[in-house]
């Protein structure tokens, strides 16, 4: 089972890991950890995926709250986990409760973790490009806050996504992210076809980290897209003309 952590969520009470896709019973192009139930995977199979990175994280499968991610800005607090199939519409959430795991699914889209130890609050998000320039972040923060969370004991960490190499763009992308703030131009560098671009969400993530004001920052570096036998990937498979794709979960918790 592939596991990456986060040095600076390296804290008292909190487990965290961002699992890549080795180690589950999936077969096929959702081989082999595919966390995702929103995937036409076998859906025992996701079942079973998910009770081993819980286990492995050292929780309780039925303690898991993923979402039903819809790349946007909406958080929910988290008291108690619900049942596979009826996760509410959203991309971030927060807990202070204890054994409750906040779950993210991605595939090149960035994983946000995030934990106030000495508060006993901890939030996660889904962060593509368009949740994140609506706010996803800022929203994860703002709910960690409500729960008694400050934002300079909060610790931040990005997982892995799709690296700025293999992320190309179009021009109406560059144009929306820019027009919300004109330093954002920093995140783009051209593409060597005409009016196309390579997008850098992880500097992009980070720096909305950074403009909610949380300091204390880290990124795994690596490419879902690039590394196949480590990540799914939404944008390879579309390349590749695959009729869907496995989705890796990212996951904390309060122990």
């Amino acid at each position: 089972m592939l596991r990456l952590a986060a040095s600076n969520l390296d804290l008292n009470g909190i487990a965290h890991t961002f699992f890549g896709r080795k180690g589950g019973v999936s077969a096929g192009i959702y081989s082999s950890l595919n966390c995702g139930p929103g995937s036409d995977d076998d859906r025992a199979s996701v079942v079973e995926n998910r009770r081993r990175a819980m286990e492995s994280l050292g929780g309780d499968a039925v303690r898991l709250a993923t979402l039903y991610q819809v790349h946007g800005r909406e958080a929910v607090g988290v008291r108690e986990p619900w049942a596979i199939g009826h996760a509410p519409k959203a991309d971030a959430m927060a807990t202070n409760v204890p054994g409750v795991a906040l779950g993210i699914l991605t595939a090149d889209c960035a994983p946000v973790l995030l934990a106030d130890a000495e508060a006993g609050v901890i939030g996660a998000a889904h962060a593509g490009w368009k949740g994140a320039l609506a706010g996803v972040i800022e929203s994860a923060i703002d709910a960690m806050e409500k729960l008694g969370a400050q934002r300079d004991r909060i610790h931040g960490a990005i997982g892995p996504c799709i690296s700025q190499a293999s992320y190309e763009v179009g021009d109406e992308l560059r144009v929306a992210v820019e027009q919300a703030r004109p330093d954002n131009a920093a995140f783009f560098v051209p593409s060597a076809r005409t009016k196309h671009w390579h997008f850098d969400l992880a500097g992009f993530a980070t720096a909305q980290i950074e403009r909610s004001h949380v300091a204390n920052i880290s990124v795994i570096p690596a490419c879902t897209y690039l590394q196949e036998t480590a990540f799914f990937s939404y944008r390879r498979a579309t390349h590749r003309r695959e009729p869907d794709y496995g989705r890796q979960l990212s996951a904390i918790m309060l122990i």
